[in-house]
């Protein structure tokens, strides 16, 4: 796959690059620019991403970050029994339990929520760092929603983590699936709370959280160029070009 003229290789972390020394330097290179492309990709393009983590798998398959990367893109693409096959094998490499939330998501994808379960209480979360443990009580929380278990879902995510006031990276999300589950159990006002509470953590946009607060509040977006459009038909047709923004949720 074609690798961009401003890609060098360079811009990968530096413990990756480290990893990468054990291979000949020009080998070296070509993987570390794949895996810059999969880093720049899988949010945008998945799929692309996927392509080039092929091919660094296919060059390096014996490079734990390699086959983590490998893991995320077949994540993202929900490609779960490869992406939990490249995280096993990440994990065997390394000896860390960093994936382990992810793992247990992946079972999930798998249609396995019990098995995700079971690793929330195994003895690797009490290893992870503060926000590996926030992940694992998410994926735990969605794992009880799969097997609808709603009430559980949300005892699963009351936690120090949800009740604190300072804002970490998983804070927003914390919050937005909290008030998700209290909205599945037909706890509106609570949910509204809890979802004006993750707006305010989300500082960099990761969720829907405002776009689900505008809805509960019955708040309609009017595209403008639309409405404009509208005025020349005659009035009382220009109602029509309003509509509630979060619908793909």
């Amino acid at each position: 796959m074609p690798i961009p003229e401003d890609v060098t290789g360079d811009e990968i972390d530096k413990d990756v690059r480290q990893e990468l020394q054990s291979l000949p330097k020009t080998l070296a290179d070509d993987v570390a620019k794949n895996l810059v492309m999969v880093a720049r990709l899988i949010d945008e393009d998945p799929e692309g991403a996927y392509g080039y983590s092929r091919v660094a798998l296919r060059l390096a398959s014996r490079v734990a970050a390699v086959r983590e990367a490998a893991g995320f893109a077949a994540y993202a693409n929900q490609k779960y029994s490869e992406a939990l096959a490249e995280f096993r094998a990440a994990r065997r490499m390394t000896g860390t339990v960093e994936l382990w939330p992810v793992m247990a998501d992946c079972e999930r994808g798998l249609g396995r929520p019990e098995r995700a379960l079971d690793m929330a209480g195994a003895p690797e979360v009490h290893k992870l760092d503060k926000a590996g443990q926030v992940e694992m009580r998410l994926v735990a929380a969605g794992a009880r929603r799969d097997m609808g278990q709603l009430d559980a879902a949300i005892v699963t995510l009351q936690s120090p983590e949800l009740a604190s006031n300072s804002v970490q990276p998983w804070t927003a999300r914390l919050r937005y699936a909290y008030a998700d589950a209290l909205l599945a159990v037909g706890r509106e006002g609570e949910a509204r709370e809890w979802f004006a509470k993750a707006v305010e953590a989300d500082r960099d946009g990761s969720t829907d959280a405002s776009d689900r607060l505008a809805e509960l509040d019955g708040v309609e977006f009017v595209d403008a160029l639309d409405e404009n459009e509208n005025e020349g038909e005659g009035e009382g047709e220009s109602g029509n070009a309003s509509q509630k923004d979060g619908d793909e949720d």
